[in-house]
């Protein structure tokens, strides 16, 4: 049985802290007209894991929308893939747009 507080005592609750999930941040392409399909297909698949069919519907979304979400991640991990997706592109002389936003989903 547990013990009863004695008069005049007090019972001292402590309060978790709720933890929340951190959200969701966007790694969008941009298209433009030098940037080849080939080289938006590779990128997909090397920097953000994407299986063969998955990267040409997103190079396709760019090419015929004008922008497609590479993936989703949270914001440290969208912001790397981006930025190591840049060097690979700066790398092939490819001015490739990459940003980054929240996702409000």
């Amino acid at each position: 049985m547990p013990k009863q507080p004695k008069e005049g005592s007090r019972v001292l609750t402590r309060q978790r802290a709720k933890v929340e999930t951190p959200g969701l941040w966007k790694v969008i392409l941009h298209n433009d007209d030098y940037t080849t399909q080939e080289f938006v297909v590779w990128l997909l698949r090397t920097v953000f894991g994407k299986t063969e069919p998955e990267a040409t519907v997103i190079m396709l979304a760019v090419h015929r929308a004008g922008m497609g979400v590479a993936g989703l991640y949270t914001k440290d991990v969208a912001e790397t893939r981006a930025e190591r997706a840049r060097q690979l592109a700066e790398r092939e002389s490819f001015p490739l747009l990459l940003t980054v936003e929240a996702d409000h989903a």
